[in-house]
């Protein structure tokens, strides 16, 4: 007498036990390899771009005691004076004659009379006071001065230099 053995879980050889409506069911699992990719490259992006942003004018800025001015919503509007004598606005040089009229134009489009001078440490006081009567004849009437943190104090010590 022959006897046959049949198998556990109904005949299928167990493999397919359970499958038939897990196997439509999304996957609850989420992918995060193309974030972690997409985050990489912004990431390598803004390291790149960054330093771009500042103003790029070589100036080397007198070294004062005194501390930073708070910053506002508005991209801050910036004039250089050079070691040259040249004078620029934000990173574009203007003619002593195109300068008043430059800054009466972009003073009708901002909603702040702020602006920062940078001038270099060598050029004479009279050129300096007579780029800040310009910024005042075209309409800014509040001027930041732009130095170097960690200069001489009035009792002749240095500031300590931060960071």
């Amino acid at each position: 007498m022959v006897t046959s053995v049949k198998p556990q879980g109904g005949g299928s050889g167990g493999r397919r036990r359970g499958r038939g409506k897990r196997g439509a069911q999304p996957m609850s699992e989420i992918n995060v390899t193309p974030f972690v990719d997409v985050m990489l490259v912004l990431l390598i992006i803004f390291m790149v771009a960054a330093p771009l942003l500042t103003v790029g004018v070589p100036v080397e800025l007198p070294k004062t005691a005194a501390d930073a001015l708070p910053g506002n919503e508005e991209e801050p509007l910036t004039v250089t004076v050079a070691a040259d004598g040249r004078v620029m606005i934000q990173t574009t040089d203007v003619a002593a004659d195109e300068l008043i009229p430059r800054l009466r134009a972009i003073a009708a489009e901002r909603a702040s009379d702020q602006v920062f001078l940078r001038a270099d440490g060598g050029i004479p006081y009279a050129q300096v006071m007579e780029v800040m009567g310009a910024l005042n004849a075209g309409g800014f009437s509040n001027i930041g001065l732009v130095t170097d943190t960690g200069g001489p104090r009035f009792d002749g010590t240095e500031a300590e230099q931060e960071g």
